[in-house]
């Protein structure tokens, strides 16, 4: 109910010619960049997204993108394109990357960045935060005991605790060597098979092969998402930190033979950040960094805290469109506070 409640308001705003509105209003009030934030491209509905997006905006990648916004008043280019500049980003390299985000960027001729972590291409493994609830679904025991809590795993709650709590375990480990200890615990008790089914594919890493194939096509470029993607501020060893930021940049260039200077946080928020991982950040070298904030970006944004607008394959284009144009932001709290309808929506 709610999620089409927010149908029904975004429908409204764009129908009202209000979403149409708060786009002339962007474009006219000076420069502006929105970059959307994607992680999987398969299971929603990308292709009336991205053709949404080439009607209303002009699509750069990004670091085309922050070059413009931050040339300097003498060195700007005028473009007879008036449309305000927009750039799909897609975090951690999934697999349906390539094979639906890909395939739709050459097939509409739309460029999108994709923030990579080397780590789990390398590995192959499964990304960390979706094992809680991939590992319960999968297990191949009845009951399970954790911090002496027993979890009966033909129960629907306890089955949701039991993921929640693997989640909370893996999200504030204090290292890479802790989060994957632990991991490899869960995956012993729960005796989960190694068989993959059609649904895990989609959610492993990119291939190099893949990331090859890809930037060759010249539709999609790459930016660092650190090298196994742990939560920074969590991080206890500021050496460790340090490692997982540079050394992530110094393998992707290896891989892609040429500069990277783009940059996401992991998860992304302030909270998740801190000030230790910003200065990891410039001192690694990276020129720009995203963060999981929603914000449009201008000249006068911090280049090593650019904001984004929640991007989700799952949304209805209609509230995609109000998002991107600014407007939804601006009723979202009267929305939520009337019938519960907010950002998530």
């Amino acid at each position: 109910m709610r999620k089409q409640m927010g149908v029904l308001i975004a429908a409204l705003l764009y129908y009202s010619g209000l979403v149409k509105f708060a786009r002339w209003c962007m474009r006219s009030s000076g420069r502006h960049l929105i970059i959307l934030n994607y992680h999987q491209a398969s299971g929603g509905d990308l292709l009336r997204h991205m053709l949404y997006l080439k009607r209303h905006y002009r699509l750069l990648h990004l670091e085309d993108a922050l070059n413009e916004l931050y040339a300097p008043p003498d060195e700007q280019k005028t473009s007879a394109d008036r449309r305000t500049p927009l750039v799909l980003t897609f975090d951690d390299g999934y697999h349906d990357n390539y094979t639906h985000a890909f395939a739709l960027a050459r097939k509409l001729q739309i460029p999108i960045t994709i923030f990579l972590i080397p780590g789990y291409i390398e590995s192959r493994d499964y990304f960390w935060w979706g094992e809680g609830k991939r590992l319960v679904s999968r297990a191949g025991v009845s009951t399970v005991t954790i911090g002496d809590i027993q979890y009966r795993l033909q129960e629907p709650e306890e089955r949701a605790q039991l993921s929640q709590v693997i989640d909370l375990y893996l999200r504030y480990a204090s290292s890479v060597s802790e989060r994957d200890a632990s991991l490899a615990l869960f995956r012993n008790l729960l005796a989960v098979p190694e068989t993959v089914t059609p649904e895990e594919q989609c959610r492993r890493p990119l291939t190099w092969d893949e990331v090859r194939e890809m930037q060759a096509s010249n539709w999609v470029s790459f930016g660092a998402h650190t090298l196994h993607h742990p939560i920074l501020a969590y991080l206890f060893n500021r050496a460790e930190l340090q490692y997982e930021v540079s050394e992530c940049r110094s393998m992707l260039e290896a891989h892609l033979k040429h500069s990277v200077h783009t940059f996401a946080y992991p998860v992304g928020r302030q909270k998740h950040i801190g000030a230790e991982a910003v200065k990891a950040v410039k001192e690694a070298g990276y020129t720009w960094a995203v963060t999981t904030e929603h914000g449009v970006n201008t000249p006068g944004s911090d280049p090593l805290k650019l904001g984004r607008v929640l991007g989700d394959v799952s949304r209805h284009w209609l509230v995609m469109a109000a998002e991107t144009s600014g407007i939804w932001h601006v009723f979202a709290p009267i929305w939520k506070a009337i019938i519960g309808v907010g950002e998530s929506a």
